[in-house]
């Protein structure tokens, strides 16, 4: 129960619902009990004539008492001046009490419900926004080893795990046990014999019970982890449709899916079986229970030396019968909650990860950019993997550094601890003399746009697109910078120009397009700083060029870094590092290092010019 007292910290303040569920709950418990506890005068009217000495005690109005006597003898009274009126009045007045304690009961049976179900409701969406927060906190590399379909499974399949285990948990610890206390307080007023009786044979089931849910927690593990397989499986085909079918890989996917699809039915179905055997032992053993009852109660009644009369008996096997329910509830919740807490487990552990890259207690807000970006002595790996060692170099303000190296080498990462999607291993990086570790995340990537190697666009129209984060944008705005970027006239040639909705990923767009929409998404920013990693390389030469000379005016007075293959777009950058190896082995301008013999550089320009 540890993890769901960690889970149920998300419906806090409990008192808002737990004191009126709590309140409903019992008030209906004490309907139900009631309803029941009517079969006694009501059978006793129609079977056991009424002596002599009881017709004179209930013929008087009982003295007021807080005891239980006084409320029996009042009912009793009542009933005996109906009788001596008209008999009929009583059957009239037994059955019209036990519709209202019918109603009373499903009333407020009603209203506990709603209360836990509101409960439920704010758990699920608290529980979900502290996932999904966390997963949108959580550094760049976690994402590297984790499958994206085992976080959708824990973002849907394990919050409804918990959602539906979150109430049953509230029931057991609340309801039910309420429900029992007072069913078996009616039972040991009616018969103490025959209710101690019943308490030596109960356990009985409970042993069968626990044996069949012991491996319910395994089992659900089993059926969690193979959902979020399926999930990743069924986001890399639909991403990746068009090359599937064009390398013939269909069967290939087809018979994975098959794969894992029986097993996730095979370990569901040893699920489902221990699941719902546990509730039919319990129903099972209630009847065998119940028979033992009769035989015993039986005998009582026909004893002489029991004072266990035929209508207490009835009814005390009506109101066992009720305590049947919630024992089973229990059962069935127990049952859920061994297999809730394996994804309870898993959500903890999503929500327990460590954010490793956050604001310092003491971060500031960074300053408009004015002077440098230093890379002093800085290394870095991805686990035990060396990617970049010992780089140092300087982006002066206005000035254009490139990178240049096969992939791999670390370009990627350089561009990537300037915002602080990572932190560096050694050294440091700074902005006019600042470690960029002592401002707020928020102000450092606010003075900075980026457009990556991977475009990177979302299923909603071109506009907000453009203005992503800015839901207050001016249209002017957007077109200026779509202008900028070359993008302009293919918009307005949509069917709804910026109000049309690219689809998933943009996959309505050419590539070329979905480029130029992300080369506009930075120019809209207005950034000090542009980082631009191969931010055309989707583009045909004619487009490359229109949106270079863009870029160009761009970068016009702005602190540059560029990450490029084609060396054409780099000729006019300040300074030029050739990396090999997670180092900076040839650094330079483009007239510097073509000049330089058996460079790096210059073997690379003249591949260049030959593919050209």
């Amino acid at each position: 129960m540890k993890i769901y007292r960690r889970l149920l910290v998300y419906a806090q303040p409990y008192g808002r619902f737990l004191v009126p569920f709590v309140l409903f709950t019992l008030i209906s418990v004490v309907f139900n009990v009631f309803q029941f506890a009517l079969i006694i005068p009501l059978l006793n009217f129609l079977f056991n004539p009424v002596s002599t000495a009881d017709a004179t005690r209930y013929a008087q109005t009982p003295t007021f008492s807080l005891s239980p006597d006084y409320f029996k003898d009042t009912f009793y009274h009542l009933i005996y001046q109906a009788k001596t009126t008209n008999p009929l009045y009583v059957l009239y007045f037994i059955a019209g009490m036990i519709v209202v304690a019918v109603i009373m009961t499903n009333l407020f049976r009603f209203m506990a419900q709603q209360t836990l179900l509101r409960a439920r409701t704010l758990l699920v969406k608290r529980l979900r926004e502290a996932l999904f927060e966390k997963i949108n906190h959580l550094h760049l590399g976690y994402f590297t080893k984790e499958r994206k379909g085992d976080l959708l499974s824990r973002l849907n399949g394990d919050v409804y795990a918990i959602e539906s285990v979150a109430s049953s948990s509230v029931e057991v610890v609340f309801k039910e046990p309420f429900m029992l206390i007072s069913y078996f307080v009616a039972l040991f007023a009616i018969s103490f014999k025959l209710t101690l009786f019943t308490l030596v044979i109960i356990p009985i089931s409970a042993v069968g019970i626990s044996a069949v849910t012991k491996k319910l927690k395994k089992e659900a593990q089993d059926v969690q982890s193979s959902m979020g397989r399926m999930l990743t499986l069924m986001d890399e085909t639909l991403m990746g449709m068009r090359i599937l079918r064009a390398f013939n890989a269909t069967p290939f996917v087809l018979d994975r899916f098959a794969v894992e699809n029986d097993f996730y039915r095979r370990v569901s179905l040893d699920s489902f079986k221990r699941r719902e055997l546990a509730p039919a032992f319990s129903e099972a053993s209630g009847v065998f229970v119940v028979a033992c009852i009769l035989v015993f109660g039986g005998s009582l009644v026909l004893s002489s030396q029991s004072d266990l009369q035929a209508s207490s008996f009835i009814a005390f096997i009506a109101i066992f019968s009720q305590v049947i329910r919630p024992a089973k509830a229990i059962v069935v919740a127990i049952t859920n909650i061994q297999q809730g807490q394996a994804a309870g487990e898993r959500v903890v552990e999503l929500l327990d990860k460590p954010v490793e890259i956050q604001d310092k207690p003491n971060a500031r807000p960074m300053p408009p950019f004015a002077r440098e970006i230093v890379f002093d002595n800085v290394s870095f790996q991805y686990g035990d993997k060396p990617v970049l060692k010992n780089i140092s170099f300087t982006i002066g303000k206005g000035k254009k550094i490139a990178l240049v190296g096969p992939s791999g080498v670390g370009k990627s990462t350089i561009a990537d601890l300037i915002p602080r999607f990572y932190e560096t291993d050694q050294g440091r990086v700074s902005i006019d003399g600042v470690d960029v570790q002592d401002y707020t995340m928020e102000s450092l990537r606010a003075q900075m746009s980026f457009v990556t190697q991977e475009i990177i666009l979302f299923n909603d129209t071109i506009f907000n697109n453009i203005a992503l984060g800015k839901p207050d944008a001016k249209l002017e705005d957007v077109i200026a910078a779509a202008k900028i970027a070359n993008a302009h006239q293919f918009i307005m040639d949509t069917e709804d120009g910026y109000n049309t909705t690219i689809g998933d990923r943009g996959i309505r767009l050419s590539g070329g397009q979905r480029q130029r929409l992300s080369i506009a998404r930075a120019v809209f920013k207005k950034p000090s700083i542009l980082i631009l990693d191969e931010a055309t390389s989707a583009l045909d030469l004619e487009s490359e060029k229109s949106v270079q000379d863009a870029l160009d005016n761009l970068m016009e007075g702005r602190t540059t870094l560029v990450i490029a293959h084609r060396l054409s777009t780099i000729r006019e950058a300040d300074e030029i590092l050739i990396m090999e190896k997670g180092e900076i082995i040839e650094r330079g301008n483009h007239n510097e290092l073509i000049n330089q013999e058996n460079s790096i550089y210059r073997r690379l320009n003249t591949m260049h010019e030959v593919l050209q």
